[in-house]
């Protein structure tokens, strides 16, 4: 039977090691892009960056970012065939793919449209955690077509 020997810096490899975890900050930048007074850009950290991640991630259309034809919840798309082509389960479903594609840092947890076709309107509500945190976000999108 073959022995290890190890160093007196090794400690003792018997007992059980500490687990740490570490705390992810995420950030982007305000897309307002209002001037801080430090002469700099307002930064979102956290839930609020998150949040407009997956906001712009729904009103970015396709073809719409070079090179990733399928990156965006398109959802102007479905404003002109709102009483003939789809239903709120499609737009749901739609919803649901691009976020777990292409937004890793939230963790859905609820989707829910509604079509107002009298009005021209769609209304998006997105439920989702940020991962690494217990903060619960709740979004909600409305977008109407003008005449």
């Amino acid at each position: 039977m073959v022995t290890r020997s190890f160093s007196i810096e090794d400690g003792n490899l018997q007992s059980r090691s500490i687990v740490t975890t570490r705390n992810k900050v995420y950030s982007d930048l305000d897309l307002t892009f209002a001037r801080a007074p430090n002469d700099d850009v307002y930064k979102k950290t956290d839930a609020a960056a998150v949040k407009q991640s997956v906001k712009n991630i729904l009103l970015t259309n396709r073809l719409e970012k070079p090179f990733n034809a399928y990156f965006g919840g398109d959802l102007n798309s479905f404003l002109f065939g709102l009483s003939e082509f789809y239903d709120e389960q499609t737009i749901e479903d739609e919803v649901r793919t691009v976020i777990e594609n292409y937004e890793p840092r939230a963790r859905l947890r609820g989707v829910r449209a509604k079509i107002i076709p009298d009005e021209n309107d769609i209304r998006v509500t997105v439920a989702f955690q940020v991962v690494s945190t217990q903060e619960e976000i709740t979004l909600e999108v409305s977008l109407a077509r003008l005449r």
